[in-house]
């Protein structure tokens, strides 16, 4: 079916004044609960913040491409498809350079994976989060991005997680005590449990073509 408007698609500048008003809110929040000693519920929040922007930033970067992220071009049109072979999983988010104007969000609070100060330094260190390599706009329950301790007991190829059915999906106790923060295709980001994890799972392998989430993790890659 043929697209005949954008009329439900964000503006760019509505997206960055959701952006800052995310930030401002999330920092208030967050230094209430600072106060408290929660650091755990800290980072959490942290990190939903950080996969909110970043989610934010694809859907202002889709916006300017035919409503596709940037996974699905080549280099020519300014995509990083290539990325996905050259196993290089930060150049998905250099793409985003021009929406997503602080690197330091793509590390997770509670990770220890260094924050880089700009995006000509970017390298597969400062980086927390995979990349859904097959999100689509069109399927809102599909996974965008998310914190990179996702497993599936079975070892990634090349940097590619390929979730299916089963074995079931669910998250180490790397971070956030065996629980984990997801992005969505829509731009939503959540926390999750395990079961919960394996339920988007299902359901958006049962949306897309290939049946399976592909994910690129940021991680030293395997055979």
């Amino acid at each position: 079916m043929i697209r005949t408007s954008t009329a439900g698609a964000f503006t760019r500048v509505e997206l960055v004044l959701v952006v800052a008003g995310l930030g401002l809110l999330t920092t208030f929040f967050v230094r209430g609960q600072v106060d408290t000693g929660n650091r755990p519920m800290r980072d959490r929040i942290f990190c939903i913040s950080n996969l909110k922007q970043i989610g934010l930033a694809f859907r202002m970067w889709s916006n300017d491409h035919d409503d596709k992220f940037p996974m699905q071009f080549n280099a020519d049109k300014e995509g990083t498809r290539e990325a996905i072979e050259k196993q290089e999983p930060w150049l998905h988010f250099v793409a985003l350079s021009n929406e997503l104007s602080n690197p330091k969000v793509l590390a997770c609070p509670a990770d220890d994976r260094k924050r880089a100060t700009n995006f000509a330094v970017l390298g597969v260190q400062h980086i927390s989060y995979f990349v859904g390599l097959d999100a689509d706009e069109a399927i809102p329950s599909m996974l965008l991005s998310g914190d990179r301790n996702v497993t599936n007991d079975v070892a990634a190829r090349k940097g590619i997680l390929e979730l299916k059915d089963s074995p079931p999906p669910g998250w180490t106790e790397t971070l956030h005590h065996e629980r984990g923060n997801l992005g969505l295709a829509d731009g939503s980001a959540l926390q999750t449990t395990n079961a919960r994890l394996s339920s988007l799972v299902v359901a958006a392998n049962k949306s897309n073509k290939i049946g399976k989430t592909r994910l690129q993790l940021p991680e030293t890659t395997g055979p």
